[in-house]
Formats: structure tokens, sequence, C-alpha cells
């Protein structure tokens, strides 16, 4: 018996799809962690903390809708690829469209970033404001160019490490400071361990599409290292995380809540076993949303107990 066709996908699902939103619980968690931080403080601010939010979701869509225009015109996506399917490669969306698009995002990124710095700072605050101005563009360049642009810097290999950066540092910091107007060595701690599991995020999917990258010249850190030893990076990714989370519990002790992030180590070290046994790109797709609802659940723990 013939298969019955499947429909074609409608343009609001394939801009639906191209959005990606099971990725946004990653770009809020990094903004709830520096906002429990900024709360056991003293220092939370609602306006600043919904802001944030907002300028992350603006952010974390510009970098997929440039994820699929810079992979498919870069030709990272193709017919080999077995991860779920572009909307610019299979032609859903046109590039041009799609450009149009990321424009749009990244004006709207623009606007509510600098509404959230000069609500943080005034007018009377011009070196805190042009600080964070210049964060926030180099924030809109880094989720454009990670493999948009002439020279995408995730193609080199060091997508890892602005992820760290944006995901973990800024991420993190940037809340407390806009709120807490001051920074102290021990926030790096919390900041980079929410920085290392945004970078498992990362390092999942770049496992599952190792062969595809391999093929479009796309030197991620896991086709550099290889499959094996990429999953051994996995490893020492959480388990980083979970140290440095640590420490910083114990050097701020304040609380036995504090361990409460505790009780989310077991999704780690189920992921991480996950992806160590499984070899099957296909497969790898659900262990990806997992890593992603485990790093949401860590920092969430972490930041909940900081305050109770």
């Amino acid at each position: 018996m013939a298969q019955t066709p499947q429909p074609a996908p409608t343009n609001r699902k394939a801009w639906l799809d191209a959005m990606r939103p099971r990725t946004l619980p990653l770009a809020l968690s990094c903004i709830v962690l520096g906002t429990f931080l900024a709360a056991a403080d003293g220092a939370y601010s609602w306006p600043i903390t919904t802001l944030c939010l907002v300028t992350a979701v603006f952010l974390q869509i510009l970098s997929n809708l440039a994820n699929d225009y810079g992979d498919s015109i870069h030709g990272a996506d193709h017919v080999e690829r077995e991860g779920p399917q572009r909307a610019v490669q299979s032609g859903q969306i046109s590039a041009a469209t799609m450009r149009r698009a990321m424009f749009l995002f990244a004006g709207l990124a623009a606007v509510s970033g600098l509404a959230l710095i000069w609500l943080s700072f005034g007018a009377e605050g011009l070196i805190g404001l042009l600080i964070f101005v210049l964060l926030g563009g180099a924030a809109i360049w880094a989720a454009v160019n990670y493999t948009a642009g002439n020279n995408p810097y995730g193609y080199a290999g060091w997508g890892d490490l602005f992820v760290l950066i944006f995901f973990g540092w800024v991420g993190v910091l940037g809340p407390y400071f806009l709120m807490a107007q001051r920074l102290n060595w021990t926030l790096l701690l919390p900041a980079t361990s929410c920085g290392l599991l945004a970078v498992a995020v990362l390092n999942v999917n770049n496992i599952r599409d190792i062969e595809s990258d391999r093929l479009a010249g796309k030197f991620s850190i896991p086709v550099r290292l290889g499959p094996e030893r990429a999953r051994v990076y996995h490893w020492g990714l959480l388990a980083t995380a979970v140290f440095l989370a640590t420490l910083y519990v114990l050097l701020t002790f304040a609380s036995y809540w504090a361990f409460l992030f505790l009780l989310a180590v077991p999704l780690l070290v189920r992921n991480g076993t996950a992806v160590q046994q499984t070899f099957s790109p296909l497969a790898l797709n659900p262990l990806l949303k997992q890593m992603v609802l485990s790093a949401l659940a860590f920092n969430l723990l972490l930041g909940l107990g900081l305050i109770l």
C-alpha cells in the first residue's frame, strides 16, 4: 500500500522551527541564575529582570535564525545531514527573507538592550552605559557570526569559547551587575559553571553533526577531537560545572539549602552516560533536549538554593 504523502510544512511552522523555541530555556537559565545571585545579595529588580529576559530571547532567536542561514549558505546543512531539517536549506524560507528576519531581531535586541542599560544606569552612569552598549553590540555580533558572516567563528572551532562567554560570564554576571552594580571574583564560579553546561549542549549538537560538519569544513571541537575524545570532553564539561558550583557554595556558605543544585547532578550523569553510549546521530537528538533541560534544572536549583 502506498504511503500517504506528508503535508508540506506551513510557513508559520517553518518560522517556528527556525526560531527553535526548545533552545530558549538555555538562554533564559543564565539570566535567571544571575537574577538569583543578585536577589541573594539583596539587589533584585523585577523591571531589569524582565528586560534581561526579553533581550535574551531576542538574541537567542537571532542566533538560531543566523545559524539556519549561515549553515545553509556555507554548506553545513545538506542532504546528508542527520539533524533536524533547516528552513533555508530545505527551501521553506528564502535566504533573503531569513536575512530580513535577522535584521528584525537584531533591531529588537538592540532596542530592548538599550532600554535595559538606560534603566540600570541612566544618563549619569555614562561609563557603565558605554560598557554595556559595547557588550550588547558584541552579543549581537556573536549571535550572527557563529555560522553566518564571511568568517564565521563556529567554523574555526571557537563556538565553545563564545558560548562560555555569552551564556556564562555575560549571561550571569551581566544581570547581576545591572542590578547590584558591583561584582566580586567568586561570582565567576557559578557563571563559569552555567557557561560550561551551555557548552555541553553545543557539544552534544556538534557530536551529532560530526560527519556533516567535517564535509562542510566546519571544524568544531568534536570534529577536531574525534567522536571518542569529544565524549570524554563532554564528561569534563559536566564534572567541571558541578565542581565550580560546589566550590562557590562552600566559599559563600550560608545555608545547607545552597546544596539544592546537587539534586540535578543525576540528570547530568544520565546525560553524560547516554552520550557516551549513543553513536547514532539521530539518537542523539533527544539527548540534546535532555541536556538543555538538565542545565536549566541545575541553574534553577543552584539559584533557588542561594535565596532560601
